[in-house]
C-alpha cells in the first residue's frame, strides 16, 4: 500500500509538470525580451555551472534550487553554502548567493537560498543632460527561495520551491512570486541511471510601480500663472520566463567491487533539454570525472539553434564551453566535509563568468 501511494504521488506530480508544459509557448525566439525577471535564468552555483547546468537529473543539495529542486532530498543532514560570481567580466556585476539545506524527518529536506545581484553604480543621465553629472543610481535584484523535497521511495525524489522576487531602480520597483517543481528518478542495477523533469519560474505577472514613474511639467494658464502638473505613468506588466527542463545522466564506474561500483573513479555523462517560453530552446551536455568523491573535474556546453551563425541569430552570450572543479575534504567523526567549487563559463561578448564557492556538509 505504501509503495502504491509513493508511486501514485510521483505519477501525479510528473503528470502535472508535463500537462503544464503543454500550455506554454515553448521555444519561441520571437517572444525574446517580452518576459521580465531575467535574474531567474542566472545559475549562481559553481558546481552545476561547470558542466553547463546539464546535471539536473543528478544534482544534489542546495544547487538543486536552480537545476532540479528534487535533488534537495539527497541532503544527508545539514549543508551550508556561499557562492560569489563575477558575472560577464568587464560589466562590474557581481552575484552573491548564500543558503542552506536541512534534512527533516526520514526522507525530507528543506532549503533556503538567497541570491543578490550587485550591478554597481551607474551614472544618472537625462534627455537634457546626457553626459551625466547628476549622481549615480544602483539597480537592485534579489530573490529568496524556500524549498521542500522528499524521497517518495529509494528511487524517486520530488520537490517544490516558492521564490520571492524583488528588483528595482531608485524609487521604482517590482515584486513577484514564482514556483518551481521537479522530479528525479534513479534506476539501474547500481542506481547509475538518472532522469529528471523540472518546471521553473511559473507565477503571476510582475509590474514596476513607484514614484519614479511620475513626471512633472510646468504649465502656464490663461492668466500667465505657472504651476506644476504631476502625471502618474503606468508600466506594462510582464510575464516570468517559464521553462521546462528534461535531463538525464549516466554514471560509469571504472573500477568495480563486489557491489558493482567503487567510487574511486567515476565518469558521468549528462544531458539536458530546456524548453523556453520566451526564447530559443537550449541543449546542454556535460561530462564529470570524480575521484573518491573528493576531487571532481567537469566540463560542458550549452547550445541553441543558430548559435554559431553570428550575433543576429543567437539570443545568448554563452557561446563557448564551461569548465570547473571541486575539491571536497572529509573531517570529523561524523564524516562531515568541506568543499571548494570553481567554474568558468565562456561568453561573447565580455570576459566570461567566474564562480567560486565554499560548501560545508555537516
Amino acid at each position: 500500500m505504501k509503495s502504491f501511494i509513493n508511486i501514485s504521488l510521483s505519477v501525479v506530480l510528473t503528470g502535472s509538470l508535463i500537462a503544464t508544459s503543454f500550455q506554454a509557448n515553448a521555444g519561441n525566439p520571437e517572444r525574446a525580451g517580452q518576459a521580465g525577471a531575467s535574474q531567474l535564468l542566472i545559475n549562481p552555483y559553481a558546481r552545476s555551472a561547470g558542466w553547463a547546468g546539464a546535471n539536473g537529473a543528478r544534482s544534489k543539495g542546495l544547487e538543486s534550487q536552480y537545476t532540479n529542486v528534487a535533488g534537495i532530498a539527497s541532503t544527508k543532514k545539514t549543508e551550508l553554502m556561499f557562492m560569489r560570481s563575477a558575472w560577464l567580466v568587464g560589466t562590474g556585476i557581481n552575484i552573491n548567493t548564500f543558503g542552506l539545506t536541512q534534512k527533516v524527518g526520514e526522507t525530507g529536506a528543506i532549503g533556503l537560498g538567497i541570491m543578490s545581484i550587485n550591478a554597481g553604480k551607474i551614472e544618472r543621465t537625462t534627455e537634457d543632460q546626457p553626459e551625466g553629472g547628476l549622481g549615480t543610481f544602483t539597480p537592485r535584484f534579489t530573490n529568496i527561495a524556500l524549498s521542500y523535497a522528499k524521497g517518495f521511495s529509494d528511487n524517486i525524489y520530488g520537490g517544490i520551491t516558492v521564490r520571492v522576487i524583488s528588483e528595482g531602480i531608485d524609487n521604482v520597483k517590482a515584486q513577484g512570486v514564482s514556483v518551481d517543481a521537479g522530479i528525479q528518478y534513479h534506476t539501474g542495477k547500481y542506481d547509475h541511471i538518472h532522469l529528471g523533469v523540472a518546471l521553473k519560474n511559473v507565477g503571476p505577472k510582475m509590474q514596476y510601480k513607484g514614484d519614479g514613474l511620475s513626471s512633472q511639467k510646468t504649465v502656464t494658464n490663461a492668466y500667465g500663472v505657472d504651476y506644476e502638473l504631476t502625471g502618474a505613468n503606468k508600466s506594462a506588466a510582464f510575464e516570468l520566463p517559464a521553462l521546462l527542463n528534461i535531463s538525464g545522466a549516466y554514471d560509469i564506474y571504472l573500477l568495480k567491487d563486489t557491489t558493482g561500483r567503487l567510487k574511486t573513479h567515476r565518469v558521468t555523462i549528462a544531458a539536458n533539454y530546456t524548453s523556453n517560453s520566451f526564447t530559443k530552446d537550449n541543449y546542454l551536455v556535460g561530462l564529470e570525472y570524480g575521484w573518491k568523491d573528493m576531487l571532481m573535474i567537469r566540463a560542458g556546453m550549452a547550445t541553441e539553434k543558430g548559435i554559431f551563425q553570428g550575433e543576429a541569430n543567437r539570443t545568448t552570450a554563452f557561446t563557448g564551453p564551461s569548465c570547473g572543479a571541486t575539491v571536497e575534504i572529509p573531517f570529523g567523526e561524523k564524516k562531515s566535509t568541506v568543499g571548494v567549487d570553481y567554474s568558468y563559463r565562456f561568453t561573447n561578448p565580455f570576459g566570461g563568468v567566474h564562480s567560486f564557492g565554499v560548501r560545508i556538509n555537516l
